[in-house]
């Protein structure tokens, strides 16, 4: 007898009869003699229907309403989908967050999990039950409901899998796997067999929305095996991994992007110790996530500090750094939000020189500007204006002869 954890996305929960094609796909592994833990998200746009309730009552939503009214929209499909089992003759019982326990810190709207009791979930299991659980929340220790932000039905899988020791997570969603870019931007991306966990939490963070960044992590902390599937149709996906020994050959794996990109400039800054602190500093404590970094000398001991935030968090992240531009007597602070990141990502890129100077000249030669750049040992991120995202990913992708992987069967 096998244990997977299945976690289903808002699209492949997104209507009555959508839920009643996973309830037969749940009872027919169940039926096989699996134990199954289902891990659903809220119907597709529900949870954004909510967020814009909310602005409706406050601008800035204070954020312990703000998950006790986003969380319920995973209620509603777990007690769905447990009712369609129930129909088919599969008994089933659903659980929220609170109720398994799933404990969180109290960071509303992004809280991350602490601890997750499976006393009652393996219960379930054992007495031949389905146990169905909302993705996407928790609790703290003084018993509020928390959510895990955007795309955390996938961590909430995750750790419920390496929780409970469970074989596979298979995370179902509406595309059948990784692909090399995003098949919307670039029609010839290829579909992924395999992929390494490093990869994909590369992928992940640099702007691939098939997984969220702490799904993977979670994934690779417990070594949890990861599989991402088509809720519409059968194939074997692609299966995130440790062994890279298959992909030795190939330089680069995939092309990551981000739309939500925005950029903070702060000019004039006195060239001192502790300088970086002053600024980023006021910026971490107000929970804003900083990505690229670039600071310039000039001859004058001052110093220009560039950096980028996620979109949503741009107008509060200006306002601090112009608080910090006057304490500091800098000389101004400028932003752009019409920026976007486009990055290389591959495991054989340790091994092989000029990846780099393939991906500058490949982006000069149509003429796209780089603002920004930033590499590690498997990847390369640069930033460059909106308008040309699309032109980026695709002649990255014909320069790399990403369209030439033979595709999985």
């Amino acid at each position: 007898m096998a244990l997977y954890v299945y976690k289903f996305g808002g699209t492949s929960v997104g209507s009555i009869e959508r839920i009643k094609l996973v309830a037969e796909k749940v009872k027919k592994a169940h039926d096989a003699g699996d134990q199954i833990v289902v891990v659903l998200s809220a119907m597709s746009g529900e949870t954004n229907r909510l967020i814009a309730l909310a602005k409706e009552m406050q601008s800035s939503p204070d954020g312990r309403e703000l998950d006790a009214l986003v969380s319920t929209g995973e209620q509603v499909t777990i007690a769905l989908l447990s009712m369609a089992l129930k129909s088919l003759g599969c008994d089933a019982r659903s659980y929220t967050g609170g109720q398994v326990k799933i404990l969180t810190d109290n960071a509303y709207t992004k809280a991350r999990i602490l601890h997750i009791d499976d006393t009652a979930m393996r219960a379930d299991l054992d007495a031949g039950k389905v146990v169905v659980v909302a993705g996407f929340q928790g609790v703290d220790e003084e018993g509020n409901i928390t959510t895990l932000g955007r795309g955390g039905s996938d961590t909430t899988g995750v750790a419920l899998a390496a929780a409970l020791k469970a074989d596979e997570c298979h995370i179902y969603t509406d595309v059948d796997g990784v692909y090399t870019t995003d098949p919307r931007v670039e029609p010839k991306a290829r579909r992924l067999d395999r992929i390494t966990f490093e990869e994909m939490l590369e992928m992940a963070s640099l702007g691939s929305k098939v997984l969220q960044i702490r799904s993977v992590e979670f994934a690779g902390k417990y070594n949890v095996k990861l599989r991402v599937l088509s809720s519409f149709k059968e194939g074997n996906g692609t299966l995130i991994t440790y062994e890279e020994s298959s992909m030795e050959s190939a330089l680069v794996s995939g092309i990551a992007f981000n739309r939500d990109e925005a950029k903070l400039t702060i000019t004039g800054v006195p060239d001192l110790p502790g300088v970086a602190y002053k600024i980023l500093g006021p910026i971490a404590d107000a929970n804003i996530e900083v990505d690229m970094i670039i600071q310039n000398i000039a001859d004058d001991a001052t110093t220009d500090f560039t950096f980028t935030v996620h979109r949503n968090d741009y107008q509060r992240a200006k306002a601090s750094l112009e608080q910090t531009c006057a304490e500091l007597g800098a000389r101004k602070v400028t932003g752009d939000e019409s920026i976007v990141k486009v990055s290389i990502v591959g495991v054989g890129m340790r091994s092989h020189a000029g990846i780099a100077s393939t991906m500058f000249k490949t982006l000069a030669a149509e003429g796209i500007n780089i603002r920004m750049i930033s590499t590690s040992e498997i990847k390369i991120s640069v930033v460059v204006e909106e308008k040309y995202l699309e032109l980026a990913v695709r002649a990255l992708h014909s320069a790399f002869k990403l369209d030439q992987i033979e595709q999985a069967a």
